[in-house]
């Protein structure tokens, strides 16, 4: 099975590469997706069924030359999970236009266009899955926070995008979630909320998602599901 994850080299990412890498049956070629692939080199001489991918996904020649790989080397695309995301904590007042640009480059953008450049190859398994990771920043009715205006409005966009695509993708084998994270050991959250520890550490959070990949769209489509035990 081949399976293609954004933001891998580090926090959730990292951990969701080494579960798919390190399962007993050893079924399953990922495509890591990163700016940095340090780590992931380091893991690639463990297990040369992970294929680590340079690449900002906020660049669109970098993003197509990174999908164009990927593409040449499978057949199909059975998972996806679009995990790679940008925070900035700043008040309302203060956030500049291409910080605005930023983050819905990355949070909304980047997964809009992995999702139809992939679209072939996912028609082409009995089994696709694309997993969006949101955030319940971005979940209707969950509590939002000052400074994450722009993070919470990108990552509500990323989850109406899967219910839209749900629609879309009816007469397709592609079922397609959203997952909305609440607080997690990250170093993302670490930044927005310094002196907040979280109960739920990235190992278990890749757990969650790893088996929620793997055998929920047996069960649902075009949902958005909030995973959290707490709030900051």
């Amino acid at each position: 099975m081949n399976i293609l994850i954004t933001g891998a080299s580090k926090g959730i990412g990292f951990e969701l590469v080494k579960k798919f890498l390190f399962t007993k049956d050893n079924q399953y070629n990922i495509f890591a997706l990163s700016r940095s692939v340090e780590n992931l080199k380091t893991l690639e001489t463990k297990n040369k069924s992970l294929v680590p991918i340079q690449c900002d996904i906020t660049n669109q020649k970098q993003l197509d030359t990174a999908l164009e790989l990927v593409i040449k080397r499978c057949s199909k695309i059975d998972y996806l999970i679009n995990n790679a995301g940008l925070l900035i904590s700043k008040p309302f007042q203060e956030i500049q236009s291409h910080e605005i640009d930023n983050i819905f480059d990355t949070n909304f953008k980047a997964p809009f266009f992995i999702i139809k450049k992939l679209f072939p190859l996912l028609a082409l398994s009995p089994n696709a899955h694309v997993v969006n990771i949101s955030s319940m920043g971005g979940f209707q009715g969950a509590t939002k926070y000052q400074g994450l205006s722009a993070y919470s409005s990108s990552k509500a966009a990323l989850a109406c995008l899967t219910e839209c695509l749900a629609e879309e993708f009816k007469g397709t084998s592609i079922k397609i979630n959203a997952l909305c994270i609440g607080a997690v050991q990250t170093e993302m959250l670490q930044k927005a909320f310094p002196d907040y520890v979280p109960p739920v550490s990235a190992v278990k959070m890749a757990e969650f998602i790893f088996n929620f990949t793997c055998n929920n769209h047996n069960f649902m489509n075009g949902k958005i599901i909030p995973v959290a035990l707490t709030n900051p």
